[in-house]
């Protein structure tokens, strides 16, 4: 049986070394296997003491991005990045007044 494709955008092949960093000081090493603007799969070690929520950290890449995982299996975790949260210019929230 064929699994149907549910990515938004196409993943690029990769194998490129990464950390998995959380409560400001704990990394997991991992594989990214491959990349796309909206996520990444990763390989792992094991799944034990990987959060939910984390920093990924890929410095052939220059990318730090927060994420989160979608799925999950024995050694590969399917990851989304979450939008960066911008906090509004309290200039630019003033009203114009003329």
């Amino acid at each position: 049986m064929v699994q149907a494709e549910r990515r938004k955008t196409q993943r690029h092949r990769t194998l490129k070394a990464g950390l998995i960093a959380f409560n400001r000081a704990a990394t997991i090493d991992c594989r990214v296997r491959n990349l796309s603007p909206v996520g990444a799969c990763l390989d792992v070690p094991n799944q034990m003491g990987i959060p939910d929520e984390f920093t990924l950290l890929v410095e052939h890449e220059q990318l730090k991005k927060k994420c989160r995982v979608i799925w999950r299996d024995p050694s590969r975790l399917g990851i989304e990045f979450l939008a960066e949260r911008l906090t509004p210019d309290p200039v630019a929230a003033e009203p114009q007044t003329a």
